[in-house]
């Protein structure tokens, strides 16, 4: 075998940077979404074990939605990406083009085997800058095919070293041949075809047996005549320890799967599923569809599945001719040994067949430059067709809108330029793409999902609950004693989930979603997704319980998901059991500690203990949570209320302005801010606080009577004060605080008989408040008194300067304002839920809000005793 030259490898290199160094400006589309951005096994919160379960996108291989493509060592290298680089899409290009050189490499030293040294550098040139390769190079997901071609032909090589220059066995190349057999198949599973590939080298080339020798030796042994030969009787044990290993792998790979196959669709592959001939007749022809593609590489596509093809269901369909010219072009001493390698790379075939043809015609004196001319000018096109198409990966729009004008009757490739516009929230233009898949392909559950989930979000309830009736309609119907989950595919299931996603939003139809939900199930009991909706909508319809049984089935199903511990926490705190609610909080954390709503709800219900062990916990859960959401208010607000709960004023004020910043008008980080203000001897720096939150929320009543309680304490403004009450009183007139501090202006002010006409009518109001009574009658003794003194009633300069000075005290007959919180909207239901749905707090008062309430009422009865103490002074 000649040896590969540096300046060759250097050459090929350098034609693949050529070609697709503007791969690296692409980003994930297709197949991408779900094996990387989607994948949690990239992760490094997710066990490195879970690679070795799960399968190429991240599914447990035990559930039978699986794809059962298991690839653990393609994964490792995503993981190593996201590693250094998270989810930059430069990273996962860069790498796939240096793999696509390193196979463009080991070709060249495989083309060696079989061609000259010129001839076999074309064939590699020809490998590296083919436009078919795009997909697997410029298309992230197609890194399996390349990791599984660099093993598949390292195996090759060194078994080709297996045999000694006396003709023995080398037992270290085929030990090193299995072992690279194992890690092609564990990169993609089409890497053990290659044991097939060194059985026929062994035999035909190695040994260089002929068909006539070998069948002449067998009737020889059958009749007696002679033995096995040494050779034959090598070759032999060797083809038994490939077989062997094959075997084994076999056995492994069918364990890993637990001898269950993946569960696909008539549009899948159309083909698979028809009958005799039907299935024969087509998947001949799609041979010369592909050599076709080799050989004029002008119009390719990412998807061939669904009616991409359509089948050859006869004998008499003028296709098969062509089947029939493409085999009867393949040259018989070519054609057993080029089949096999069809399986390292589709077009190998061609690429050897095509070098020898450039081979015979560079030998001819005359048409050897012509040769090299016509040979130079294919590299060109080839590598400008190659680096354009490359242009076509760089989103999920420009991909599949270059499929269309290829192919127009897939329905899978309008529904996926659907999905992109859709993504793009460009609802509109997106339904008339899912509504194009449902006129091209009629019977397509998908699409008929897509067209409902649009109307749906264009906010068409009737036209999205007509579509996926359609859907439903499509579903396979009801057979006694079948297995559903054999017959349908799991994603098709959806269409009850999101009818009744859909539906529930009425709630007089709240049973009705329940029976699809329940329907789901009964199809397909493993149906995960079915338990969670459904325990969502129970909740809703305040049976948690119920909602609690359900989320525990999903448990069930999936031990390990953190969204399903987290809505578990959710139902605790509806039946207010907060302590377990925060002990499912915490396993949702431990299974991934960036989980944000648990982060987030998990803190407040800390918080909300009002237990002093608890803080320094839910402040760095607080903290890690605006690390990973730093644009979201609610994070801060409640960093600010844990900062005010430990009278770390600085602290508090920095972050209720954080979340200001971020939420200008944020009702209740104005208000507390505010109030910290207040508290602190800052009241003045309180009001244009108080100035702002009132023009956001001009009825804010805490704010109104805070802003009242400054200004006539702090600023004499008992005009500015009467005007907060009583706006307060227009909006309510049955609010007992502000009637209560407008009688109490009405004093400051020395109008005597209208503050005990106003206590009079707060009494009526409240008739069980005491403290109103007294004040009652400590005003109607003060105007007694006045009146037997000969004192005039009304006020006077001098008794407005008096009733001046005891305003700061008499303002304590108020209860001060309690802090304001927030409840986490927005962050009370996991992903898995509807958005939109707000938290589902418990209603009851935690031990921290009865603490504040007998705090409250004990400084209220305390101010009491002074004013009423001031009063009787006067």
């Amino acid at each position: 075998m000649a040896v590969v030259s540096w300046k060759e490898i250097c050459l090929l290199t350098g034609l693949v940077v050529g070609c697709y160094w503007n791969s690296l400006f692409c980003g994930f589309v297709f197949d991408d979404v779900s094996a990387i951005l989607d994948n949690k096994d990239l992760r490094p919160t997710t066990p490195l074990q879970n690679l070795f379960l799960n399968d190429f996108w991240g599914t447990p291989m035990s559930e039978e939605r699986s794809h059962k493509s298991y690839r653990p060592l393609t994964v490792l290298t995503f993981r190593l990406n996201y590693l250094f680089s998270k989810l930059s899409s430069s990273s996962y290009h860069l790498l796939n083009v240096v793999l696509h050189a390193v196979v463009c490499v080991l070709f060249l030293h495989f083309c060696r085997l079989l061609l000259d040294r010129s001839t076999s550098f074309v064939a590699a040139l020809l490998f590296a800058v083919h436009p078919i390769h795009t997909e697997a190079v410029t298309g992230v997901v197609g890194r399996a095919e390349l990791l599984s071609s660099i093993f598949l032909l390292a195996a090759f090589l060194a078994y080709t070293k297996s045999k000694g220059t006396d003709h023995s066995i080398v037992w270290t190349p085929i030990i090193s041949t299995v072992f690279l057999v194992a890690v092609a198949t564990l990169c993609k599973e089409q890497g053990i075809t290659v044991i097939g590939i060194c059985c026929i080298y062994e035999v035909f080339v190695a040994q260089g047996f002929t068909l006539p020798m070998l069948t002449h030796t067998l009737l020889q042994v059958l009749r007696g005549k002679d033995g096995f030969p040494y050779a034959v009787l090598q070759t032999l044990l060797k083809l038994i320890v490939l077989i062997i290993s094959t075997l084994l792998l076999v056995i492994v790979r069918v364990q890993v799967i637990q001898s269950q196959l993946p569960v696909f669709t008539r549009f899948d592959n159309p083909a698979a599923i028809s009958s005799t001939p039907t299935r024969q007749l087509t998947f001949n022809y799609l041979l010369p569809v592909n050599a076709w593609l080799l050989l004029n590489p002008s119009e390719l596509c990412c998807d061939w599945t669904m009616g991409t093809i359509p089948l050859v269901e006869t004998l008499l369909d003028p296709r098969n001719l062509v089947t029939v010219v493409f085999y009867g072009m393949l040259k018989p001493q070519i054609s057993i040994f080029g089949l096999f390698i069809c399986l390292i790379q589709i077009f190998s075939l061609f690429l050897l067949s095509f070098s020898h043809g450039f081979k015979l015609l560079s030998q001819r004196g005359g048409l050897k430059k012509m040769s090299w001319l016509l040979m130079g000018i294919l590299l060109t096109t080839h590598a400008v067709k190659t680096f354009n198409r490359n242009w076509d990966w760089e989103s999920e729009y420009t991909l599949f809108t270059s499929a269309l004008k290829v192919n127009r009757n897939n329905a899978k490739l309008w529904n996926n330029v659907g999905h992109a516009l859709e993504n793009q929230n460009s609802y509109e233009r997106a339904l008339r793409y899912f509504l194009q898949a449902t006129r091209v392909q009629p019977d397509d559950i998908g699409a008929h999902m897509n067209v409902g989930r649009t109307y749906k979000n264009l906010n068409r309830s009737r036209e999205a609950e007509e579509a996926y009736i359609i859907a439903k309609s499509l579903m396979p119907q009801i057979i006694p004693g079948k297995k559903y989950a054999t017959r349908v595919a799991p994603n098709h299931l959806n269409v009850y989930i999101n009818l009744a996603n859909l539906i529930r939003a009425n709630d007089s139809r709240l049973e009705e979603a329940d029976q699809l939900y329940r329907q789901a199930i009964s199809m397909r009991p493993d149906f995960k997704q079915a338990y969670i909706s459904r325990g969502e909508l129970l909740l809703k319809m305040n049976k948690p319980s119920e909602a609690k049984d359900a989320y525990l089935r999903a448990l069930e199903l999936d031990h390990s998901n953190a969204d399903l511990w987290y809505n578990l926490a959710i139902v605790n705190i509806e039946m207010k059991d907060p302590s377990e609610a925060l002990k499912n909080f915490n396993r949702a954390l431990d299974l991934n500690p960036q989980h944000k709503l648990a982060l987030f709800n998990s803190a407040l219900l800390m918080q909300e203990s009002g237990e002093a062990k608890f803080r320094p916990e839910a402040n760095r859960r607080f903290l890690t949570y605006v690390k990973e959401e730093p644009d979201d208010a609610n994070g801060y607000f409640n960093l600010g209320m844990l900062a005010m709960d430990a009278n770390e004023n600085e602290e508090a004020e920095h972050w209720m302005r954080e979340a200001i910043r971020l939420q200008p008008g944020f009702r209740s980080a104005l208000f507390n801010l505010a109030l910290l203000y207040s508290q602190s001897q800052r009241e003045l720096d309180a009001l244009p606080v108080l100035e702002e939150l009132l023009r956001y929320h001009p009825e804010h009543v805490k704010g109104l009577i805070l802003k009242g309680d400054i200004l006539m304490n702090h600023r004499k403004d008992t005009r500015g004060a009467k005007a907060c009450f009583e706006r307060i009183l227009n909006m309510d007139p049955s609010n007992v605080q502000a009637k209560h501090n407008l009688c109490v202006v009405y004093f400051e002010e020395r109008e005597l008989q209208r503050a005990e006409h106003c206590l009079v009518e707060t009494l009526a109001m409240a008739p069980q408040e005491e403290y109103i009574r007294r004040h009652l009658a400590i005003v109607s003794n003060k105007m007694a008194a006045m009146s037997a003194a000969g004192q005039p009633i009304a006020p006077t300069e001098g008794v407005a300067s008096e009733a001046g000075e005891g305003a700061r005290k008499e303002n304590n007959l108020r209860k001060s304002s309690p802090k304001e919180s927030v409840s986490s909207q927005g962050h009370g239901q996991s992903k898995k839920l509807d958005a939109g749905q707000p938290d589902k707090r418990t209603k009851s008062k935690s031990t921290k809000e009865i603490k504040d309430i007998e705090k409250k009422r004990a400084a209220a009865l305390k101010r009491l005793e002074e004013i009423e103490r001031i009063l009787s002074s006067d």
